[in-house]
């Protein structure tokens, strides 16, 4: 575009030739900077709107270009500001070139976004903020309990939150929360996305709206749809805000995000920022061996599109996107979607998934995003993109074989105890080979996708038929059993046992060795009425019922006194992988797996495909690591039994040197309460499916 000619001296341009960096809109008393990237655009134009009737539009060409990036500088601009970008350029889309200056296009960059699908904007931001000497928690990986949650699914109906705060980043930040979330032992909150986001249009279509929000399109603003009190930057102090209430409380925040596909879907879909300015560059194409170019888009995301984090300008926008959230807002970690989407080298006839690849190499020697929690969905729906055990250091993993081992040890499906006894103790079988410690599993039972806990132990089937699809959507594999009818029932055995069977598997999770992280609602009993993909559900089926009258409240007593060992006893925790090896001359063995009999397992029992009982004796005195100064760490012994079978079974507690007496600390037999006292040599009877932890003492924590 022409710089054009003066028409008399003195002019002054209303538009200053500004920077090519940083990009976004950068705001300062003075004036705000716009640099955008647009490489293989003719001409673009920066557009500001005002709010009177109308929505009156100012068109401002940009005139400086420099590497790709055209920028300008506007003076006396004020915060709140909305704008946006119209782009010219060639039409066509076989040479994967999408541009139209009749589009009114987000900035990539924006801070924030007001409006949504056709009226949606940029905002100018102010980003001061009074953080009040709040620093990182940078709590290590083995002291840490995930709770997955959704803004505002989680308090849209808590009534002790002041209504116009409910669902949204202040509700989220209040006391009555952060007092929950502690007491009940979380020290890390893990939000579904809350980059903004679309709904697709086929949902938009049928009156349906994406909830969960795997849709992003602007990786750098905060979801207005969550915001208390506007969208022309609020929403960024009020994300702000929260971050500062949940440190204060403890507890770390880490977000879900989505830089695997955005919200423009297929090649046919709409066009809202990224496809207008560089199509070409930002998304995949299918691969063309003799080196050409063929526009038909590479999707193993499912979604329409994948991300392109081999282009330079990609990959600079995720790796800018993370410091922003990091060191601007706060955070302090990202769990990635799909990423294995994103660990993809283009060769002449394929997009391989690669080790060492662009983006984790990185991530890997970034001095801010190196220290924070980075955990993986390691799949995408590609076949040779399942990399669960093949993430590098220091990625942790969602690991989703933990899930199905003690989904089907609980319902009675597993053979044996061989493959349950290895997840319990960290599933060395995915981590030890290479370095890795048991911290780099982060074990579940559910999350946002799939049943809740209490609709595992309700229903054989899924149940989607509100979404619209004829209940074809959501996986068929949910290693689920109903105990004998198909949803809610009156029948008190089996409300009974359900209840007890949640009991087990929160239980279980608590203490298995790892990261332990739980979906919110689960250990009050939530329910999505049988729905296991509730990602168009913005409402009751969704949000978290807070009464009393229907909440599980034995699966939280659970729940929080299994955390709460956890977190009081180092035994339960340790540093470094078991061994099964005394830790001293002449003391036990740091772990020890047991048969109902009271022997130690032999090769026998372990493939024994009718054993539906096991013991673990996890030695306190000492442990193998020493403490942070060196010194010789001394805890509790604990013996815990895990017995999934139908009938009551008889346990042998073992005759030994070391551990005499004990007293049950955490519970689901009925007939075994919390505070009764065992003794070395006695035999126990567990109820069917039960789940005992014994500490060594003669007084419970």
């Amino acid at each position: 575009m022409s710089l054009g000619i003066w028409r008399s001296l003195g002019e002054r341009a209303p538009l200053w030739p500004g920077r090519n960096w940083p990009l976004g809109a950068t705001w300062t008393p003075e004036a705000t900077n716009f640099a955008v990237y647009a490489p293989r655009a003719n001409g673009v134009w920066l557009c500001l709107f005002d709010d009177g009737p109308g929505e009156g539009e100012r068109r401002l060409p940009l005139t400086e270009q420099s590497l790709g990036i055209w920028h300008g500088a506007v003076p006396d601009l004020a915060p709140g500001t909305r704008y946006g970008y119209r782009v010219d350029g060639p039409y066509t889309p076989e040479e994967g070139l999408r541009f139209d200056s009749d589009l009114v296009l987000l900035d990539p960059y924006a801070q924030a976004v007001s409006g949504t699908v056709g009226d949606a904007r940029s905002v100018v931001v102010d980003p001061a903020f009074d953080w009040r000497g709040e620093r990182p928690i940078q709590r290590r990986w083995r002291d840490t309990v995930v709770y997955e949650l959704h803004v505002k699914g989680f308090t849209k109906l808590h009534d002790r939150i002041p209504e116009h705060l409910r669902g949204t980043y202040a509700g989220l930040g209040h006391p009555v929360v952060t007092e929950y979330l502690h007491d009940l032992g979380v020290t890390a909150v893990e939000l579904l996305p809350v980059h903004q986001f679309f709904s697709e249009p086929a949902l938009v279509e049928r009156g349906a709206v994406n909830y969960w929000g795997y849709n992003p399109i602007s990786y750098f603003a905060p979801d207005a749809a969550y915001c208390s009190s506007g969208d022309r930057g609020e929403q960024v102090r009020e994300f702000k805000e929260m971050v500062r209430s949940l440190h204060a409380a403890g507890i770390e925040v880490i977000l879900d995000v989505v830089y695997n596909h955005t919200a423009e879907g297929g090649p046919d879909g709409p066009t809202y920022s990224f496809r207008g300015l560089d199509d070409r560059g930002f998304y995949r194409r299918v691969p063309v061996a003799d080196g050409g170019f063929d526009d038909t888009y590479w999707d193993v995301t499912g979604c329409g599109n994948t991300v392109n984090s081999e282009d330079p300008l990609a990959l600079r926008l995720i790796l800018d996107s993370l410091r922003y959230w990091v060191t601007e807002m706060h955070v302090d970690g990202f769990r990635f979607d799909l990423m294995s989407a994103l660990t993809r080298t283009a060769g002449p006839d394929s997009i391989g998934v690669d080790m060492a690849c662009k983006l984790l190499v990185a991530i890997g020697q970034d001095p801010v995003l190196r220290h924070v929690k980075l955990i993986a969905e390691p799949w995408d729906t590609s076949m040779d993109g399942y990399l669960v055990g093949g993430m590098p250091p220091p990625w942790v993993e969602w690991n989703d074989q933990y899930r199905g081992t003690i989904r089907d040890f609980w319902r009675g499906h597993a053979s044996g105890v061989h493959e349950v006894a290895t997840r319990l103790a960290g599933s060395s079988d995915l981590y030890a080979d290479d370095g890795r410690s048991a911290y780099n599993s982060v074990n579940f039972i559910t999350a946002h996708d799939g049943f809740t806990v209490r609709d595992l132990v309700t229903y054989d089937r899924k149940h989607n038929e509100a979404n619209g699809e004829d209940n074809r959507d959501g996986t068929d594999d949910n290693r689920s059993w109903n105990h004998g009818v198909e949803g809610e029932t009156d029948d008190p055995a089996i409300r009974a046992l359900r209840r007890r069977q949640a009991a087990n598997l929160m239980a279980t999770l608590c203490l298995s060795n790892g990261v332990p992280m739980l979906t919110a609602g689960d250990e009050r009993g939530r329910t999505q009425r049988g729905n296991n993909n509730a990602y168009c559900q913005d409402n009751e089926i969704s949000w978290l019922d807070w009464r009393a009258d229907d909440a599980w409240l034995d699966v939280y007593e659970v729940t929080r006194a299994a955390l709460r060992l956890r977190r009081e006893h180092p035994a339960l925790r340790q540093r470094h992988w078991f061994e099964g090896r005394p830790t001293m001359v002449g003391g036990p063995k740091d772990l020890a797996w047991l048969h109902p009999s009271g022997r130690e397992m032999t090769d026998g029992d372990w493939h024994d495909p009718a054993l539906a009982t096991i013991g673990v004796f996890v030695s306190g005195g000492p442990l193998r690591s020493p403490g942070p100064r060196g010194e010789q760490q001394i805890d509790s012994s604990f013996l815990i039994w895990f017995h999934a079978g139908a009938d009551d079974v008889q346990v042998h507690l073992p005759d030994n040197d070391w551990v005499h007496a004990g007293t049950v600390v955490v519970s689901t037999d009925p007939d075994l309460p919390t505070g009764r006292r065992v003794a070395v040599g006695e035999i126990i009877t567990l109820a069917a499916r039960s789940v005992i932890v014994m500490q060594e003492g003669t007084a419970a924590t």
